[in-house]
């Protein structure tokens, strides 16, 4: 075998020729690194902090879920003003809204929840005792439990005017959707891409529910594709399961 330092070797080795530019650069990997430790774990901890790591069991990951990207105040603030829009929306027209944007809203929630790129703890969070899934699971259900209650509340003020059972209704697509979003943003390593995907199903979903009943209420809550809506559900956290794992992690070089 040969030396890592043999020239003929190097020159063949993508890996050695990366490492050789790192070192000729004069780069402080460790000093780097211990930047972006700094910069995540300096912030002091608050009283939301606080409660969720007595409810998690867990300083480390309680930290991981205070950092999400898509539960950050001006997020959360940025939703429920799209929702209030919708509310008023509705309001004005008798149009379901907040059934069109809840879905919507939570497949971009979750699509950026998670990964490189977007979320600033991504990388510390690799050197954790705390695995990728257990992070994955506890922000994509605070995500989604966030978006779900403030899609509720947002009903709970159309009632009056919107049919009774659209709260109900947009949740079990809400979850598909989401599903969906967060799926294809792992696999792919791109937030983007999840939420490009996740709205465009939601499209497909309402335009098909629209050519079918010509109503759009009827459309965004057609309980007759929930079995689908189950499937699909199912398939995108299996797909989470199967990104997350040591095997698929190893072959794109997820860690």
């Amino acid at each position: 075998m040969q030396h890592p330092d043999d020239p003929e070797h190097t020159a063949r080795c993508a890996d050695c020729q990366a490492r050789a530019n790192l070192a000729a650069l004069d780069v402080d990997l460790d000093r780097a690194w211990l930047g972006v430790a700094a910069e995540v774990w300096a912030t002091p901890v608050g009283a939301i902090e606080r409660f969720a790591g007595r409810i998690l069991g867990s300083p480390g990951l309680a930290r991981a879920l205070v950092t999400t990207p898509s539960l950050v105040l001006s997020w959360i603030v940025a939703s429920a003003i799209v929702l209030a829009v919708g509310v008023l929306a509705t309001w004005g027209t008798g149009t379901p809204w907040v059934a069109l944007l809840a879905p919507a809203l939570a497949a971009i929630g979750l699509a950026y929840a998670y990964g490189p790129g977007i979320d600033p703890a991504f990388e510390l969070g690799q050197t954790m005792a705390i695995g990728d899934r257990t992070i994955l699971l506890v922000r994509g259900l605070t995500v989604f439990g966030v978006n779900a209650a403030l899609g509720l509340i947002a009903s709970l003020l159309t009632a009056n005017v919107a049919a009774t059972g659209l709260t109900i209704g947009w949740l079990v697509p809400m979850t598909t959707v989401a599903a969906l979003a967060l799926a294809v943003a792992t696999v792919a390593r791109s937030a983007n891409v999840g939420v490009a995907a996740g709205l465009a199903a939601w499209g497909m979903i309402v335009l098909l529910g629209l050519v079918d009943s010509g109503d759009l209420a009827t459309a965004v809550t057609n309980v007759t594709w929930t079995p689908l809506y189950l499937v699909g559900t199912v398939a995108g956290f299996a797909v989470v399961l199967w990104a997350t794992s040591g095997q698929r992690k190893e072959l794109i070089g997820w860690q």
